[in-house]
């Protein structure tokens, strides 16, 4: 049995980070491509793939946290199972060992 994760709270100055470093990363990237010195073809496919990577990275992340949840929940589950299956056990009863 694996013993479930404490999680803490993500403070607000990590997600003001995260926030800008993200913003920041995204702004530099655009500025790259509309300063390239390449035709219109070639920026509308890199603007493409830089939309296609930042959606598939949220996806990615939602993922990652839902599967984080689900295990988490469930470890909840079976922790209070064990809990009631030692309460109803009485262990001065004659006969349990």
């Amino acid at each position: 049995m694996t013993t479930p994760s404490i999680q803490r709270p993500t403070t607000t100055a990590f997600f003001v980070q995260s926030a800008i470093s993200f913003g920041l990363s995204l702004v530099a990237l655009m500025v790259g491509i509309v300063k390239l010195p390449v035709g219109a073809w070639e920026r509308g496919f890199l603007g493409l793939g830089l939309v296609f990577v930042v959606s598939s990275a949220f996806t990615l992340a939602k993922c990652v946290r839902d599967r984080q949840e689900v295990e988490e929940v469930t470890n909840r589950v079976d922790k209070a199972r064990i809990d009631k299956l030692l309460i109803e056990q009485d262990v001065f009863k004659p006969g349990q060992v």
